[in-house]
């Protein structure tokens, strides 16, 4: 079997390593459309977890992983010159430094990785008997794919990727109230270079500032005289692809009626996206990897093993993607819970993902407090666990069903 990928993410990288190991397959080559060492962007999140799964299937990766992480600590939120903070930890990379990563370990198994060679058709990979997608959001082979219908969904927010050189040791949520209303930031550092600052804020905030209409130089010196406080002098940067522009963006959520169309396969961005606040993406897309790997190496056929990645992952998919959209919602309803006392507000950020914190806000913290009191803490805490546990699992292949 030979094996195209398209797309040099983590996603596809991570896929090509593990698929030299199925037998019958004798060539795996990556194509990126990007020169090598083209720049990234900024950093990644991941979790303890992921690094086990890696491990459980590649022990080198997983090795350097541990090697070269930033951890992290605790979640800050600030408002209002108060800072709460809650006991978190995380890991962090560079972009570029994970792409390093899985293209030096793709190599090392034998991979062949093409870097600018763009692919702008499936016709221009015949010959190879599976073809995996990891091209991104814009995927322009899954766009191809008639099997597979496609939606794009975009959030209400404005928001822009920017990095600065301070290290924010802590996950951080700065959230500063400008004369047209509220801005806060998405920060955390990824290592000593320096830091992942995403600025989001309401698009009538956005529109009042201007923001529509100021160049690159504009914008940022807007957002870091906004930021002033946070950033303790240091600059902010665009990512270099930006091209003299400032582009700030509406979150695409992409989803897909399927994953798989004959011999295609999608991993990463272009299967799913979940919104940048619940920092999954890389954990997704190296999931992916693991999973279609896997049901190439189990399935007595091509055809029955990609069915069974798209079921399998299609299924594993629909929490994160509840909580994703979750979280977005509350980000998009900030107005609505800003004014509150800062620890309560904190308190509705970190529990964003709950149906009771983000719907009914003044509920959720009666029952927070509530939790203080032995007996009926207890009691409280165990119906919350069946939200989060029970009903999802009942209510998933409902939605299915009917749906279908």
């Amino acid at each position: 079997m030979r094996i195209a990928c398209v797309g040099a993410g983590p996603g596809g990288l991570f896929f090509a390593v593990l698929a030299t190991r199925i037998p019958g397959v004798t060539d795996v080559t990556v194509f990126e459309r990007a020169a090598e060492g083209a720049p990234r962007g900024w950093g990644v999140v991941f979790w303890p977890d992921l690094v086990a799964q890696v491990e459980a299937v590649d022990p080198p990766f997983a090795e350097s992983l541990r090697e070269f992480r930033y951890t992290w600590h605790d979640q800050v939120v600030e408002l209002d010159g108060s800072d709460v903070r809650f006991t978190a930890s995380g890991y962090a990379m560079g972009r570029h430094l994970m792409q390093k990563l899985l293209v030096d370990r793709a190599r090392e198994v034998g991979v062949r990785v093409e870097f600018e060679r763009p692919i702008g058709r499936a016709a221009d990979l015949e010959g190879y008997d599976l073809v995996v997608a990891a091209d991104g959001v814009r995927s322009v082979l899954r766009d191809q794919a008639s099997a597979i219908r496609t939606e794009v969904v975009e959030g209400r927010n404005r928001y822009i990727w920017l990095g600065t050189e301070k290290q924010f040791s802590s996950f951080s949520f700065p959230f500063v109230k400008s004369p047209a209303g509220w801005l806060w930031a998405h920060a955390y550092a990824f290592g000593e270079a320096g830091s992942t600052f995403i600025v989001e804020t309401t698009e009538e905030t956005w529109r009042a500032l201007g923001l529509d209409t100021l160049g690159p130089d504009e914008t940022l010196r807007l957002l870091e005289s906004t930021f002033a406080e946070q950033l303790d002098g240091h600059k902010l940067v665009l990512q270099e692809e930006a091209r003299g522009t400032a582009p700030w963006r509406r979150f695409a959520t992409v989803r897909n009626s399927a994953w798989t169309d004959g011999t295609l396969a999608l991993v990463g961005d272009a299967a799913h996206t979940t919104h940048f606040s619940v920092g999954s993406g890389t954990r997704l897309a190296l999931e992916d990897a693991i999973a279609l790997a896997r049901h190439l190496e189990q399935a007595p056929t091509l055809a029955e093993a990609l069915a069974g990645y798209g079921r399998e992952r299609a299924e594993a998919l629909e929490v994160t993607a509840r909580q994703a959209r979750s979280s977005a919602a509350w980000f998009e309803a900030v107005p609505r819970y800003v004014e509150r006392p800062a620890r309560d507000f904190a308190r509705l950020l970190v529990e964003r993902r709950r149906f009771v914190a983000r719907r009914t806000p003044g509920l959720y913290l009666a029952l927070h407090r509530l939790t203080t009191v032995p007996v009926l803490g207890a009691a409280i805490n165990r119906t919350l666990a069946v939200t989060r546990t029970v009903l999802p699992r009942v209510v998933g292949p409902l939605r299915r069903r009917f749906a279908g």
